[in-house]
């Protein structure tokens, strides 16, 4: 099976944004994207329904024929995390449960799953984000905000992604604030740092005003190379 999970350091760091762009670059491609955010909270109510745009834009993006239902069935509306917006809902969910919904249908094309939060932010009754990409075994590509501090975020998620046993896909180090351009442009060069201890594709998205991540044609061409050719992951300079 093809797929890639998405997470993140923290919430907030693009996780979205990526995603959408690779499933826009994938379905441009004529490969059939099958995108799952199976859990969201702070999702907006819109005519007596929760709307999880995060979802939506996956969604959106990948052209995909399901119904949004599909793409996150598990939705919630206070701005906390999954874990706990289900807690106040009274409902008890499973990383098992996320996992199948995950696996529906992904037979059917390329399987692309947005976590929620961080890596080890808590998702289900018995499991972290971690425990759903493990429950999958997909590769995981790590967002990452590019900021001062990026340095630590990244080793130490990198450090626990491996000890779980899965395979870093890549790095994104998504420069989300503009008041960084400076820092980024003068002194810091996170990807340069990062290349001295890791080693795996490393990849910095600039400051868009319009919030919209864009990946190089190479990364995604990696994505399409088949399971069985697939050659462990190399540090891109």
């Amino acid at each position: 099976m093809q797929g890639l999970f998405i997470t993140g350091t923290n919430t907030g760091v693009g996780k979205t944004s990526v995603g959408a762009n690779i499933a826009r670059q994938l379905a441009d491609r004529n490969i059939t994207v099958i995108p799952r955010k199976p859990i969201e909270s702070g999702c907006i109510k819109e005519n007596g329904e929760l709307i999880p745009q995060d979802a939506l834009v996956l969604h959106r993006a990948a052209q995909y024929v399901g119904d949004l239902s599909e793409v996150c069935p598990f939705r919630f509306e206070p701005p906390v995390s999954p874990l706990r917006a289900a807690h106040l809902a009274n409902k008890i969910l499973t990383t098992e449960q996320l996992a199948a919904i995950c696996f529906s249908g992904s037979e059917k094309g390329f399987l692309l799953v947005e976590g929620a939060g961080g890596f080890y932010s808590p998702l289900a009754e018995n499991g972290l984000n971690a425990d759903l990409a493990v429950a999958l075994q997909l590769p995981v590509l790590l967002v990452i905000n590019n900021q001062l501090g990026a340095l630590s975020q990244a080793l130490l998620h990198a450090e626990a992604i491996q000890m779980r046993g899965l395979q870093l896909a890549a790095i994104i180090l998504n420069t989300i604030a503009n008041n960084e351009t400076a820092m980024i442009d003068n002194y810091m060069n996170n990807a340069a740092d990062l290349r001295e201890y890791l080693h795996c594709p490393l990849y910095t998205i600039a400051y868009s005003a319009e919030g919209e991540a864009k990946l190089p044609a190479e990364f995604i061409d990696s994505l399409t190379v088949s399971a069985s050719t697939k050659t462990p992951a190399r540090e891109i300079r």
